[in-house]
């Protein structure tokens, strides 16, 4: 029979464990590396391309606004600024001029129900639309109320905006308005 009998001053030891473990630390961090070694190329090329279409959108920027600054230096000259207020006048006239005052008119006239009537009208031009400031007399709250439905529901008419109903004086009115209802809308006719 034989026995093994180890006789060494310092007995064998097994480093297996030991080697296992830092080899799968090192697998696992060299992973790691890699991933945020890509992560970051990634990034710095993303960045990369951001900065040149910053650089891009500043270039272009900085040329807008030099073309801004010529055109506002050429525009501000005196015989430049005079003429163009003398053409927005002469654009304003003729806007006034070419606006249909009679099918206004006749668009108010068609929405007006029985019972209503204007007492006063106050058109103001204002680019390409009308604003209007009537002062409507209705014989009851029924017609009233057909009035500013029709308003609503009319295409031509829009933005109503009833400023004051109060009731008119009987003695003083003889039209037979019971209420009088002042309000303000926008025409404009396409």
């Amino acid at each position: 029979m034989k026995v093994r009998l180890n006789i060494a001053t310092k007995a064998l030891e097994t480093h297996r464990r030991f080697l296992v473990g830092a080899s799968l630390t090192a697998f696992f961090a060299a992973v790691a590396f890699i991933g945020l070694g890509w992560h970051v190329y990634s990034a710095r090329k993303a960045d990369v391309e951001l900065r040149a279409r910053t650089n891009n959108s500043r270039h272009e920027m900085a040329e807008l606004e030099a073309q801004r600054k010529e055109l506002l230096r050429y525009f501000g000259q005196k015989d430049v600024a005079t003429l163009h207020d003398r053409a927005a006048f002469i654009n304003g006239i003729l806007d006034a001029r070419s606006f249909n005052w009679t099918l206004m008119f006749m668009d108010l006239e068609r929405t007006l129900p029985g019972g209503v009537r204007v007492i006063s009208i106050a058109p103001t031009q204002a680019g390409g639309h009308v604003e209007l400031k009537l002062t409507v007399g209705a014989t009851d709250d029924e017609a009233e109320l057909k009035f500013e439905r029709a308003l609503e529901q009319s295409k031509e008419f829009t933005e109503v905006q009833i400023q004051s109903v109060r009731s008119a004086d009987p003695t003083a009115s003889k039209s037979g308005d019971q209420k009088v209802v002042q309000l303000t809308t926008v025409y404009s006719r396409s």
